[in-house]
This record gives structure tokens, C-alpha cells and sequence, in this order.
């Protein structure tokens, strides 16, 4: 598991911050327009999770 967590902190969590603030721009447009924010929602949701995972994992290893 924290083999996991290391790989995905250290190798995914560029790319999942790129893909976190795209898609809050893209939704912040969208509600602006008034449209659907599904998708967005949903990846917005599933980048933020696996970057606070990673997060935790991480710290609470190192004790």
C-alpha cells in the first residue's frame, strides 16, 4: 500500500494536479454558462481523492 501511495505521489501527482485544476477551471466556466458539470465533477473528484490519498499515506509512513 505504501508502495502505491510513493508511486502515485511521486510519479502521478504532477499529472493529477494538472488534471485537478483543468477540470476546476472547466467546471468554473461551465457554472458561469450553465451547463452540465458531470463529468468534470467526477474527475475534479476521483484527482483530488487520489492526491490527498497519496498525501496521507506518505506522511503517515514515516512514523
Amino acid at each position: 500500500m505504501i508502495f502505491v501511495a510513493g508511486l502515485i505521489g511521486g510519479f502521478l501527482m504532477p499529472i493529477l494536479c494538472v488534471v485537478f485544476c483543468l477540470n476546476l477551471v472547466s467546471i468554473v466556466k461551465k457554472v458561469k454558462h450553465e451547463e452540465k458539470t458531470t463529468a468534470s465533477t467526477f474527475w475534479l473528484t476521483i484527482s483530488f481523492t487520489l492526491i490527498m490519498w497519496s498525501i496521507a499515506i506518505i506522511a503517515g509512513s514515516s512514523y
